[in-house]
């Protein structure tokens, strides 16, 4: 018995030993994965830690063990480059594994496939490409499993829908171009599923999604959704975040969508439904609802009263009409209240802000009557007020008086009246008071909110004078008190604000001269003080605005000459109409683009016939000196009469190349850019072997120009019957484009012109024309052999005509 009992333990000392021998290899060889992993990654500086020791590397930064076995590899955020290795797979006993925000490369890793136990799978946030495997249902435990922020394109695979203990599916922000299975819904287990912003072709939300009984997070927003929204949708009884926002889903909401219990968050903007907001309301845990930029009609459902919990409403840029329910004014935590962009009418809830700590308020663009709630800033946190482009009226609440948390107040074109209250024009923060058209009355105050940016209150009745005190004005860029009915002097302090750029005071009652330190005004860009009283001279410090570009002094008492500095200003607009100016205009000026801007200056002169101005006459000589340049014009004229009959054929040569190439002199040049060609540069390439189209207004040639590479020259020329009507648009497209910067209209570099033509010099456009790239097939025969004939998708042509749209606007 003794001989048995001493076998089984020997028996069960040799199985120990021999486990705790293969538990040890089995140490080592982990560690050595771990190693090779570092090595694989070129030793980042995150890992360094990552040594052979006498610690266990159990103990490594991201390194977790369970019974000393690794079930855990946290690698995240450690600037990890490359690609994850075969040799991952080695580690079978891992559970967790995240590589996020890394900067990892390659496909979906094949050794994660081996890895049979993981439960948590994180790749976010990194340049993985490729597609999905499709046998990737091999991880039959995963939980969790995040592939969002990386390049993956193609279709999300069936087999995602066979890994049944998945609760987290985030996919969100990739470059998926393919489809998205209708399998997904029967993850049973699923709470989290995102796929927003991706590029799927256009899809419909499949009505299996139904099933999701769990779900509670559904983010599928800018994915490129058609069709309507399933009306079972309201069978996801868990749902508590909806967001379908930004696709091109149609039809009418579903109404079992607002009975879901569980609902908190409901944003379907940016689509096209269409029909009314569902009458009835019973999810009352809503806290934020967005419907805006869709096609809704009806009412606003008197049931948004009875939520309580509700701190965003969104309903602007929709077609919605009647009043706004009374309830919404009372609701507690309402912090966002935006409807503009409809048709609503009737009064504005009177309780609004008054049982909540209002931050936005935005109505405009409506038709809302009565006056603005007395309420508004009764929490002490309303940031905007935005109520212009209506039919509002009254006085503004005193309530606006003391409402330091204001940053914007837009009221404009309503009739509203009376005076503004003294506190609103020095609310701390206040940044944008734009009041204009309406019958507001007063004066304004000598001190303003240091914050304040914007203040346009122009189309009102102010009266008195403009003063200035302290430096409270510092920070004002625009100021628009034009068709008021200030009166006295231009301040000297209002020329002393480095941050303006825009100052309209047109229209009133002001006197006075100009105050002579205008330079301080550093930053202006456009300068109307039209239709005064304004006297005395034109100060020559004009001159010295590097940024002015529109100025108007029209219609009022000028007198003196136009100061010659002002030719050095790169001025897009000019008009010093009916003044008492007089003297030569400055030469810069004398040029088509300025034919109307010095009208009704009986003062005035120029050297040049076509600007509806008289001609200066030269200055009387003595008899004696002007017989003696008669005579030398007479033989001068002789002797070139003998040289022309000498040399005839080499002067009818020149002849036509006189035709072809005008003297720099004769040509008058306008730049809107920093330029390093000449107008000799253009006018020298103007031929016809240049020539790259025509049209009703003229011809465009391709021109290289001197340093500056290869510029479009539209070439506008007159005659008898279209003079005017040309000379019109090359005005006006010299004005627009002349001061606009932007992404998709071309850039106007320069205009010349002289008394034949007019010349527009824009940036070449390497591609050519729209009209060659949509009609290619057409002009095949006699586009360039340059232009590739290559038919634009659909998608193509939408961003250029999205891009079209944007430049017109």
């Amino acid at each position: 018995m003794s001989e048995i009992t001493s076998i089984v333990l020997l028996i069960h000392f040799l199985t120990l030993f021999l486990l705790l021998h293969a538990n040890s290899q089995f140490h080592d060889q982990e560690q050595a994965v771990l190693l090779r992993l570092k090595q694989h990654w070129q030793n980042p500086l995150s890992l360094e830690q990552w040594t052979p020791s006498n610690s266990s590397h159990c103990t490594w930064p991201g390194v977790v063990c369970t019974d000393n076995y690794i079930t855990q590899l946290i690698l995240d955020n450690k600037n990890i480059s490359g690609t994850i290795p075969p040799f991952l797979s080695d580690l079978k006993n891992l559970t967790f594994l995240n590589f996020s925000n890394n900067n990892i490369i390659g496909k979906f890793p094949v050794a994660v496939h081996n890895l049979s136990k993981l439960e948590i799978l994180d790749l976010s946030q990194n340049y993985i490409v490729g597609t999905i495997p499709d046998d990737i249902d091999c991880l039959a435990r995963l939980l969790y499993l995040n592939l969002c922020v990386n390049n993956f394109t193609g279709s999300i695979p069936a087999a995602i829908g066979r890994i049944p203990e998945l609760r987290t599916l985030y996919l969100h922000d990739n470059l998926f171009d393919g489809t998205f299975p209708p399998e997904i819904g029967n993850l049973s287990k699923l709470e989290e599923l995102y796929m927003a912003h991706n590029g799927f072709s256009p899809s419909r939300l499949h009505s299996s999604f139904t099933q999701l009984k769990k779900l509670k997070m559904l983010w599928i927003s800018g994915a490129n959704l058609i069709g309507e929204i399933p009306q079972m949708i309201g069978e996801m009884v868990a749902l508590e975040h909806l967001d379908l926002s930004s696709n091109k889903l149609t039809g009418n909401i579903p109404g079992s969508l607002f009975m879901l219990m569980n609902l908190r968050v409901l944003w379907l903007y940016k689509n096209k439904l269409s029909g009314e907001i569902p009458r009835v309301v019973e999810a009352l845990n809503l806290t934020s609802v967005d419907l805006s930029e869709n096609n809704l009609i009806g009412t606003i459902p008197v049931d948004f009263g009875k939520l309580d919990k509700l701190s965003g409403l969104s309903l602007f840029s929709n077609q919605l009409s009647g009043e706004i329910p009374e309830g919404i004014g009372r609701l507690p935590a309402l912090k966002d209240f935006k409807l503009f962009s409809n048709n609503l009418s009737g009064s504005i809830p009177p309780d609004l802000g008054r049982y909540s700590a209002l931050e936005r308020f935005e109505v405009c663009s409506n038709r809302l009557t009565g006056n603005l709630p007395e309420y508004l800033c009764h929490g002490g946190s309303l940031r905007g007020v935005v109520a212009f482009d209506n039919k509002l009226g009254g006085e503004l609440p005193k309530s606006l008086e003391n409402c330091s948390s204001l940053l914007a107040v837009r009221i404009s074109n309503n009739a509203f009246f009376g005076n503004i209250p003294v506190g609103l024009w020095t609310a701390l923060n206040l940044q944008q008071l734009k009041i204009s058209d309406n019958l507001f009355t007063g004066e304004l105050p000598n001190e303003v909110s240091t914050s304040l940016s914007r203040l346009e209150i122009s189309n009102n009745k102010f009266s008195g004078s403009i003063s200035i005190e302290g430096n409270s004005w510092r920070n004002l860029e625009v100021f628009n008190a034009s068709n008021n009915q200030f009166t006295g002097t231009i301040p000297l302090e209002l020329t002393a604000l480095p941050n303006m750029t825009v100052l309209l005071l047109d229209k009133n009652q002001l006197t006075g001269a100009l105050p002579s330190d205008i330079i301080s005004l550093k930053s202006l860009t456009t300068l109307n003080l039209s239709q005064n009283q304004l006297s005395g001279h034109i100060p020559e410090k004009f001159g010295f605005l590097p940024d002015l570009v529109k100025l108007d002094l029209s219609d009022n008492q000028f007198s003196g000459k136009i100061p010659p500095q002002l030719g050095s200003l790169k001025l897009v607009f000019l008009n010093l109409s009916s003044n008492n100016l007089m003297g030569q205009i400055p030469t810069e000026f004398e040029n088509v683009a300025y034919a109307t801007s010095f009208l009704n200056n009986p003062g005035l002169c120029t050297r040049r016939s076509s600007l509806h101005l008289k001609v200066c006459n030269s200055r009387p000589q003595k008899s004696s000196k002007t017989s003696t340049q008669f005579l030398a014009l007479i033989l001068s004229s002789l002797f070139a009469a003998f040289l022309l009959a000498l040399l005839f054929a080499f002067i009818m040569i020149r002849v036509h190349w006189k035709r072809n190439h005008r003297l720099d002199s004769e040509w008058k040049f306008i730049n809107f850019h920093k330029l390093n060609f000449t107008e000799s540069n253009i006018v020298s390439g103007l031929k016809e072997s240049n020539l790259i189209g025509s049209g009703g207004s003229g011809k465009v040639y391709r021109v290289a120009a001197n340093g500056f590479g290869d510029v479009a020259v539209k070439r506008i020329s007159n005659n008898r019957n279209s003079d005017q009507k040309l000379e019109k648009e090359f005005l006006a497209e010299i004005e627009i484009l002349g001061t606009i910067r932007h992404l998709n209209i071309v850039k106007l570099l320069c205009c010349i012109s002289n008394d034949n033509s007019k010349l527009l010099v824009y940036e070449y456009m390497e591609k050519r024309s729209l009209d060659q790239w949509l009609h290619s097939e057409r002009k095949a025969k006699s586009a360039s052999a340059s232009v590739n004939h290559v038919a634009l998708d659909w998608s193509k042509r939408l961003q250029i005509a999205v891009g079209a749209a944007q430049g017109l606007c």
